[in-house]
């Protein structure tokens, strides 16, 4: 029996962050041999919102190299850059003359951003849930890990499908409907200055999340500056103490501990006593990480290969889906 297929990718903007490793990447790992997996550097994605030019092909590289890093085993997953893949962005534009406005215009995502950029925000952004559909549906992917912020994205995805099949492809349907793959643990990461808000890229201070290549002196000054309260005792029951979950739910994914041990181990302590603790499990989690990005960057001709290869194995399979779905538009394919 064929595996199921699994579509997901993360936007080359910056340095990845703990809630993008222990959130996403890390449970791709933990799952990949179960799936055929596609994961792509979503660089077209990152343009929606004001980028520079100048690092974002080096930034795709490194996203790329990190996805090696953090365990992405090639035996299980094709790894490549998404605009490497030109069916991604046609397959968007048939998606945008079937997908009513409004559909786009009740997206949560797009009003939060859309109120930070003012008069400067793009369609691109607002268009972002289409081609985030036209990168699932292109792969016929069963299986597509998400977020809670991302939920929204793919219940539109499935629209799009139930949309375009009625309309065009009744008798022999061209998509299959993919279904959310979510997995608890570590889903959400929070901010080290505000508890109740997740870890993002996109918080002007870098304070606020620890990212991956971050040395341990950074990591170290980061835990040590990171927002706690004056309670004496760590728990995980206390709702009112959204820091104080967050940095022990770290504690036992980086130390490889039950939450139950970690609440026994805590439960008596101080923050001068856990913080340094803390910083020293993070730390040895992330330093094999480092040390196999370093060796990816190192060897261009590797990591070419990696996503030549890939974009070659994502192309054969894009194409097919995008040639149905001309097919049934009622284009004429090329001769």
């Amino acid at each position: 029996m064929a595996k199921q297929r699994v579509l997901s990718g993360v936007q080359p903007t910056g340095n990845l962050h703990l809630g993008n490793y222990l959130g996403a990447i890390r449970n791709w790992v933990v799952n990949q041999a179960e799936y055929e997996n596609f994961f792509c550097v979503v660089d077209l994605h990152a343009i929606t919102v004001p980028h520079d030019p100048k690092v974002l092909a080096e930034n795709s590289y490194a996203i790329a190299a990190l996805y090696l890093a953090c365990g992405i085993d090639l035996a299980h997953a094709n790894i490549f850059i998404q605009s490497h893949v030109r069916a991604h962005s046609e397959l968007a534009w048939l998606f945008n003359c079937i997908t009513p406005v409004n559909w786009l215009e009740g997206m949560i995502q797009f009003k939060e951003k859309a109120i930070k950029q003012g008069d400067s925000v793009s369609m691109g952004l607002m268009d972002y849930p289409v081609l985030m559909a036209a990168d699932i549906l292109l792969y016929q992917a069963d299986r597509v890990p998400v977020g809670e912020d991302q939920k929204q994205h793919l219940e539109l995805t499935r629209d799009i499908v139930t949309r375009f099949n009625h309309l065009f492809a009744a008798e022999q349907p061209v998509f299959k409907m993919p279904e959310p793959l979510i997995l608890a643990e570590g889903a959400r990461v929070m901010s080290l200055t505000d508890g109740t808000k997740k870890m993002s890229k996109s918080d002007p201070s870098d304070q606020s999340r620890i990212n991956i290549l971050d040395s341990p002196e950074l990591i170290q000054q980061k835990i040590k500056k990171c927002k706690t309260d004056t309670e004496r005792g760590l728990s995980f029951d206390n709702p009112d103490r959204p820091e104080c979950r967050n940095l022990l739910g770290l504690y036992a994914i980086v130390s490889g501990q039950t939450k139950e041990a970690v609440a026994i181990e805590c439960r008596e302590m101080g923050w001068g006593q856990f913080k340094p603790l803390l910083a020293e499990s993070m730390i040895a989690h992330l330093a094999p990480i480092q040390a196999k990005y370093q060796e990816v960057m190192l060897d261009r001709a590797y990591l070419e290969s990696v996503l030549r290869n890939g974009r070659e194995k994502a192309e054969a399979v894009a194409d097919e889906t995008l040639a149905a779905a001309k097919k049934a538009l009622g284009f004429s394919l090329p001769l």
